[in-house]
């Protein structure tokens, strides 16, 4: 291994913190900075803004639905990855980093082109039974759903190979189902890395915008989302309200990252 002097120690640490502080924290500062530059009042003038109370709780609606499905799908397709060989696994897990390497706004072009309600391979059919998949909720939910599930797996499939199965086939020798052994034993062993992956997937959820955007046509008081609608505040040159929003958003992203941090046993960092 090769001994780093101290100087050259220093040196290193001096360009990761000037790196994240010139990339993460002086862009979130100045938005904070601009959020109050009139003081408090715009951001609590969200609260009597009624559109800006739809498109919050849109977001967050979209945001717990899809972090739900994503917990369901990401703890069944991680236990699947690791403690299973079947033919295929590896492709599953390339598509399951796909997200992370496709862009939002192409994967809202592809549910456009899939469940579009005139010209879709399934639109028509599903709008025949009364769902409506684009343009509504369930299409924002399916995009938000696609772009965060890789942080929950990512969390969780790592955990799962430390600790092995040795302890789950002890419970199955003993005369415990996949139901108990599921809940007695595997769960509490990735409990904090489930929700890390969770409180990740929300961060994720809350501030989608690219498929979003596609999918759901960003209409006023039906399915524009806090995003969407900095979007069009800034556009429409009402600046003082798209940085209190945002604001809002990165405050509860970053407030949610922070309590699990403090939260999460020190044995686990």
């Amino acid at each position: 291994m090769v001994e780093v002097t101290t100087p050259v120690r220093w040196l290193l640490r001096l360009v990761a913190v000037g790196y994240v502080a010139l990339l993460v924290a002086w862009p979130v500062s100045t938005v904070v900075r601009e959020a109050f530059a009139d003081g408090v009042a715009p951001v609590l003038g969200l609260v009597g803004d009624p559109h800006v109370a739809h498109a919050l709780l849109l977001t967050a609606q979209v945001a717990v639905q899809a972090v739900l499905i994503n917990l369901v799908f990401g703890v069944t397709i991680s236990i699947l990855l690791v403690r299973y060989e079947f033919p295929g696994k590896r492709l599953l897990s390339a598509l399951v980093d796909l997200p992370m390497a496709v862009s939002p706004v192409v994967v809202g072009l592809a549910l456009l082109l899939v469940y579009n309600g005139r010209t879709g391979w399934f639109g028509p059919t599903l709008e025949q039974w009364g769902i409506q998949v684009i343009f509504s909720g369930p299409g924002m939910v399916m995009a938000t759903c696609f772009v965060a599930l890789p942080l929950v797996i990512r969390e969780v499939v790592p955990v799962l190979t430390e600790i092995g199965d040795e302890q789950e086939q002890a419970a199955r020798s003993l005369g415990a189902n996949g139901r108990q052994t599921f809940w007695r034993i595997t769960l509490p062993s990735i409990k904090w890395a489930v929700v890390y992956g969770v409180v990740l997937s929300l961060a994720r959820s809350l501030g989608e915008f690219g498929a979003v955007k596609i999918v759901s046509g960003n209409v006023v008081d039906r399915t524009q989302t806090a995003t969407l609608l900095v979007e069009t505040q800034y556009q429409g040159f009402q600046q003082s309200s798209a940085y209190a929003v945002s604001f809002v958003l990165a405050f509860v992203s970053v407030l949610c990252i922070v309590v699990v941090s403090i939260l999460r046993p020190k044995e686990n960092h």
